[in-house]
This record gives structure tokens, sequence and C-alpha cells, in this order.
């Protein structure tokens, strides 16, 4: 491998309508973008952008991060994009198990295709490795050619915590800003959102933990005491202990099927971030009002907004996407449960696996790995 700058030339500029990200510094585009002499696109050489680079890229700017995920979802929300269904690769040998590839095309000030393998092996657990893994593929706008691998799965808790920091922010500013947070499921992912929510300005006077594992909420207890969490930590012994006396609760589990059942757990209508999306059953998402990431991807593969589809018959219960929130189209009144649905879009790791490419490009870090396309030639 070899590690060099990439030669790129001038950023594209966005079309009046295409809002941009505020980053502090402008995107560096892909390096494939590079023209010979002659006006032919030229093939991009291949980086391997490894863990340590892409957290060293991320570390600290979870305020940058949250402005590149808004960003993308307006631009998907503008049609600025392509993203179709994922596709779960399952075992039958090993039902818990799966692996997902999230394609997707991001426009606008951004420019990438790519897609996300990323696998989710529940038993990785037992055996104290991470349950998931996943590697992030950047392609070039012009060529199509391959110009990044990215080791994903920080990318992937990035964006979902980013997406879910901004979600908090949207979905509670027509209501009392939320100073008791409940995490149910205590995690990797619920650790990102902590971080997210903290380096984007939240503070709370008390943090409360409940997993089905003690030894998942001791850790993740442990995770917030040694991180100087604001507030009183207490971990408890019943979902619905948890819920009531926390004004945001978030869902951070690998539930596969609806386990909260009870609507009257909800009656001080809390904001709810549901991550892991099939946490809730439909009675709670029918006295709530539903905010989904998109609308068709998220009514799909069981998620308790399925579930609730099937069962009414209609969609007359979601209320819009978090852009609508965004762009004003819709409003989150105070006087409900307020619930967030994302389904992931694969146009978000795009955008974020973009920009560690930019930051790792500025620093002049990119390994790219001589010759990994041998056939350049069409007739040899």
């Amino acid at each position: 491998m070899t590690t060099a700058r990439a030669t790129t030339p001038s950023p594209t500029t966005p079309s009046p309508t295409t809002p941009s990200p505020t980053t502090p510094s402008p995107p560096t585009p892909g390096p494939a973008a590079s023209v010979p002499s002659d006006g032919r696109p030229a093939v991009p050489p291949f980086a391997v952008i490894t863990g340590a680079q892409v957290q060293h890229a991320l570390r600290g700017r979870e305020k940058d991060i949250v402005a590149v995920i808004e960003n993308a979802y307006r631009l998907h929300g503008s049609g600025a994009s392509v993203n179709p269904p994922s596709s779960f690769l399952r075992f039958p040998d090993r039902p818990t198990a799966r692996i997902i590839a999230l394609p997707a095309s991001l426009g606008g000030d951004v420019q990438v295709e790519g897609v996300k393998w990323i696998s989710s092996f529940p038993e990785n657990v037992a055996a104290s490795i991470p349950r998931a893994s996943a590697v992030l593929i950047l392609n070039d706008h012009t060529t199509g050619y391959p110009f990044a691998c990215l080791e994903s799965s920080i990318i992937s808790a990035t964006r979902t915590a980013a997406s879910a920091a901004a979600a908090a922010d949207w979905l509670s500013r027509d209501r009392p800003r939320p100073v008791r947070i409940g995490f149910f499921g205590a995690g990797l992912i619920a650790r990102y959102i902590h971080t997210f929510l903290e380096g984007t300005g939240w503070s709370f006077d008390e943090i409360g933990v409940h997993d089905l594992a003690a030894t998942s909420s001791a850790g993740f207890r442990l995770y917030l005491e040694q991180a100087g969490a604001t507030g009183r930590v207490t971990v408890h012994c019943t979902a619905e202990e948890l819920i009531r006396q926390s004004d945001l609760v978030v869902f951070a589990t690998v539930a596969g099927a609806p386990h909260v059942v009870e609507p009257s757990w909800f009656a001080h209508r809390p904001l709810v971030l549901h991550v892991s999306l099939r946490d809730l059953a439909p009675q709670i998402l029918l006295t709530a009002t539903n905010i989904v990431d998109d609308v068709a991807h998220c009514l799909r593969a069981a998620t308790s907004p399925h579930l609730t589809e099937q069962l009414t018959g209609n969609r007359d219960f979601l209320d819009g996407t978090l852009d609508d929130v965004m762009s004003g189209r819709v409003g989150v009144p105070a006087g409900r449960t307020a619930v967030f649905s994302p389904f992931g879009l694969g146009v978000l790791d795009l955008a974020v696996g973009k920009y560690v490419y930019d930051e790792v490009a500025r620093a002049g870090e990119l390994r790219t790995v001589d010759g990994f396309f041998h056939e350049l030639r069409r007739y040899g």
C-alpha cells in the first residue's frame, strides 16, 4: 500500500435549491473525478481506510456529523438520491444471524454511490466480540469504479446515533426539553447515541438503563460513569419502570418482534427514539405521533410500523418523515407521545463515509493499493 493525497478537482457547486452541509470545511470530491488532459475520465486509485482512521476522523465531531446527516436527509427528501430496499442474507441453520446489503446513491453536493455490507451475529456477544461488523464501499460518481473500502461498523453506529440525535432535537422543539433519558438496550448503539446527545449539547438530570442482560446494564453504567455523564444513573429492573420514569426513551435492542405492548406506560407522552424498530406493539404507535426516515423503507421487514400498517390496512398513523419535520411541513405536538422509527438509510452511510474519506484525504493519510485494478484497457 502507499499513502498519498487524493488528486481531485474543485468541488461541485450545489444548485440553489440544494442545501449544503454545515460542516467546517467544504467537501473534497472523490478521486475519480480527476480527468486527464484528453478529457476522458480516469480510473481512481483504490484506498483502504481502517477502523482506527475512521474513528480518528469522527471523534469529537458530533455536531459536524449531525449536520452531515441532516443534509443527507434533505437531499433524500428532495429526490437527490437513490435508496433501494436493503437485501437480507439469512441462514436457516443460524436464524438469529443476518448480513444486510444497503446500496445507495447520494447526489447534491456529495456525489457518491456505494454499498454497506453489514453483518449481525448476536451470538458473537457470548464470545466477547461485537455483534456487528461491516465494510462500506464508495463508488465514483463518474466512472462507477470503487475508490475506497472503509471499516464501517463505526460509520454505521455513528450515522445511527447522529440520526437519533437529530431526531431528538427536531422532535422536541415544540415540547419541554427532556431531562430524564432512558436506554432500553445497553449495547454499542446506546453508547454512541449517548455520546452524540452529549456532544450536541444535551444534558440530563437522570439516566435510566434497562437491559435483559445484567452484565450489559452494568457495563453501560460503568461507561457512563467513566465518561463523566451528567445526571444520576439508575439501572431499572423492569421495562415499565424505565419508560414511566423517562421523558426521552431510546430503544436500542435486537428484538425481532414487539415486546412493549401497554400504551398506559406512555401516559406521560415521552419522546421515543425507536432505533431498533421492532420493540413497540401497534397499539403503542396508534396513540402516538409517528415520524420515520423513509415511509416505503420503514413499512417492510416486519417492523413495528409495518405491523401497524398490516393491522389497520392503511398508513394514516404515519405523520411524516424527519425531513418533513425539519422543513416545517409536519409539526410534532407536545400533547402526544412522539415516536421516531428510522429504518436506517444507505444514503446516511454514504454521507458519513464520504465525510471520513474527505478528512483522511485532507490529512494526506490515504492508503492506496497499487495495481488494485488490473485490466484497464478494453482490448488488452
